[in-house]
């Protein structure tokens, strides 16, 4: 029933925005084990993948499904859902958000999950919204998305927020309703909760999709923090450009000088961090023989002072591939 109601609704095309409709859906740990090859097979051409919540917690099934999206050839990007309730955890959820995305080669654009706004007034929600999505983008160089029902799109979330795109949940339409809303034209929608695919057992979200949800090539950079011993020409061959151009995407006056923990915008995909997160009892040996990397690069590539004093908690970088 569903896919017939899909297909008569592609066939009315006044109803999407200029842009090529993208079969989707969404996906986390409440999906069990998908097979995302089958649900290809099914017609789904992007699937969005829950990465985190709050400012701590990780999907359980984050890491198994990115794989299993990647190898099956479907493109996806990753969604957090936000808990905080004011500006300044909110930052703190989109940090832990970005720690999980240079993780993983994503498709699509970054999401806010704004859900957890009862209580909060349109000032505050849109407070915490915001403080989330610039810092998402401040940190990826990438415009995110916010994913919102149709009473937080109309009721909560005030004009400035419309300047991301709205992925809109809004099940009882038949196409997307934006009155009342800041958005002309929306780049998502969760047009039901109880979608049938192949590869899943039980229902899943069901999304229509603009092609807008892709990150565009001038979006691709990110943001790397200085460290010991780096120079911009280091830096330069070690990802693929040139001074000039960091030079210019970062306004440095003296391209001869940089200094540890400067954030550089950096052109191309984020590389891959390898980290870990130290235990009671281990020694920077013990890490470097469990990890097949030297003393010598962890202290280099951590910044360590004294390589005798490493504390419980403390997230060190393995090495960084790509």
């Amino acid at each position: 029933m569903l896919k017939r109601f899909l297909c008569l609704f592609l066939c009315t095309l006044f109803l999407l925005p200029s842009a090529q409709a993208v079969e989707g859906m969404d996906v986390s740990v409440f999906q069990g084990e998908v097979n995302f090859s089958a649900a290809r097979a099914d017609g789904i051409e992007a699937v969005y993948i829950r990465s985190s919540y709050g400012s701590s917690g990780i999907d359980a099934r984050f890491s198994q499904n990115c794989a299993a999206a990647r190898s099956a050839g479907l493109p996806f990007g990753l969604y957090h859902y936000l808990e905080a309730r004011e500006p300044e955890n909110a930052r703190r959820e989109a940090e832990h958000f970005v720690s999980l995305l240079r993780t993983q080669r994503y498709d699509c654009r970054p999401v806010l999950d704004f859900e957890n706004y009862r209580g909060l007034d349109a000032g505050q929600s849109t407070a915490a919204a915001l403080a989330f999505l610039e810092r998402v983008e401040e940190l990826t160089g990438q415009t995110p998305m916010i994913y919102a029902d149709a009473y937080a799109a109309s009721s909560k979330l005030e004009p400035s927020v419309a300047a991301y795109p709205l992925w809109l949940a809004q099940w009882d339409a038949q196409s997307p309703d934006l009155s009342g809303t800041a958005w002309a034209e929306w780049t998502g929608w969760q047009y039901t909760d109880m979608g049938q695919v192949n590869g899943i057992q039980g229902y899943v979200d069901r999304d229509l999709f603009t092609d807008g949800i892709f990150l565009r090539e001038e979006e691709n950079s990110f943001l790397y923090t200085v460290r010991p011993g780096d120079t911009l020409w280091a830096l330069a061959r070690r990802f693929g450009t040139t001074v000039d151009i960091l030079t210019e995407l970062n306004h440095i006056e003296d391209p001869n000088f940089i200094y540890v923990n400067q954030l550089l915008r950096i052109p191309g995909t984020a590389p891959i961090e390898r980290t870990y997160t130290v235990q009671p009892g281990d020694t920077l040996w013990g890490i470097s023989q469990s990890y097949g990397v030297t003393v010598n690069q962890l202290v280099q590539l951590n910044g360590i002072q004294n390589p005798d004093l490493i504390y419980p908690g403390q997230v060190l970088l393995l090495g960084v591939d790509g």
